[in-house]
């Protein structure tokens, strides 16, 4: 693994990477590195979009509305990460942006909010959960932004659910307190978590969910977590038994 660079600057981008190339930055980019940071012209940035690794690249021409980056050379080839998305029932602002902000750290593919009987928030901003998930990705070293999905109610979610992605599934009433023994029957492949809402699921949510074959119910332990904290937890317990963080 390429190591990474955590002390300079770092933007993601929509352009395709090579080198030579020259990328367009938007205004606000532009903005933040020649008002902000004050950098001038010739200073080294890293870039990233996702697919094409992450590049140095020099600060060219500034415009009135915005300015240039050329490509140097790659630095570190693109990252994958672990085949997880994060399912949740969205929280209000401030702690729903810290939500999305440490499940991105935490390598998640996909995040798709859920409408749940007992969901508080009362909009669902999925433009400000995409940009958390760049900042996040820009400032944690992260080479793979997670893709925001459009809210979806949890019936609908469970009705065209593909069932070769396993949904774990946090139950504070399931039986064996073992998480780590609970993963371990899972078979490698694609999984996705799933969080509820603060007031947790009701008792005909809580029936569909153990009703459904691809589900599988696990303990977070004897305490009760709130939304924000459960994430890292079960994303933290999934990596290691189930994603990237074993031993290959």
């Amino acid at each position: 693994m390429a190591i990474r660079d955590l002390a300079s600057e770092r933007l993601f981008v929509e352009s395709g990477l090579s080198a030579g190339q020259t990328v367009e930055l938007t205004e606000a980019q532009a903005r933040y590195l020649t008002t902000v940071l004050r950098l001038r012209q010739g200073a080294e940035v890293l870039v990233f979009n996702s697919r094409d690794g992450e590049w140095l690249a020099a600060l060219g021409e500034v415009k009135k509305r915005g300015a240039t980056l050329r490509l140097e050379r790659q630095v570190r080839p693109q990252e994958g990460g672990p085949d997880i998305d994060y399912v949740f029932a969205p929280l209000k602002r401030s702690r729903l942006d810290y939500m999305v902000q440490k499940v991105t750290e935490m390598g998640v593919r996909r995040l798709r909010p859920v409408i749940t009987e007992r969901t508080i928030a009362e909009r669902v901003n999925t433009e400000r959960m995409r940009a958390n998930v760049v900042e996040a990705a820009e400032q944690c070293g992260v080479l793979r932004v997670p893709e925001v999905h459009e809210p979806v109610r949890l019936q609908d979610a469970l009705t065209g659910w593909d069932a070769t992605r396993k949904l774990i599934y946090c139950d504070e009433h399931e039986d064996n307190a073992d998480p780590v023994e609970s993963l371990g029957r899972i078979e490698p492949g694609p999984l996705a978590v799933l969080i509820g809402p603060e007031g947790g699921f009701s008792a005909g949510e809580r029936q569909r969910l153990l009703g459904k074959p691809f589900v599988v119910p696990i303990s977070l332990g004897p305490r009760i977590m709130r939304a924000d904290t459960a994430a890292v937890a079960v994303l933290a317990l999934t990596n290691a038994v189930l994603g990237d963080w074993r031993r290959r």
